[in-house]
């Protein structure tokens, strides 16, 4: 029987870390934050997800041009 290493990746990631310090700092009213708008406090959350959406809107785009 193999005995395989299996690691797991556990914590916070560094987006997650940074959209917590963003949002602490906002609601705490420290620093420039505090006059953030609300998108660019969860900008670290949306920005990459509309990045994989956009990717995916252009595949789809030349998956549908490249069989015409």
């Amino acid at each position: 029987m193999s005995n395989k290493n299996r690691t797991t990746k556990r914590g916070i990631g560094l987006l997650s870390l940074v959209f917590l310090l963003f949002l602490t700092l906002k609601l705490a009213q420290i620093g420039l934050v505090a006059t953030w708008s609300w998108w660019w406090v969860f900008a670290p959350i949306w920005i990459p997800v509309a990045g994989a959406l956009m990717i995916l809107i252009i595949y789809a785009i030349l998956v549908i041009v490249s069989k015409n």
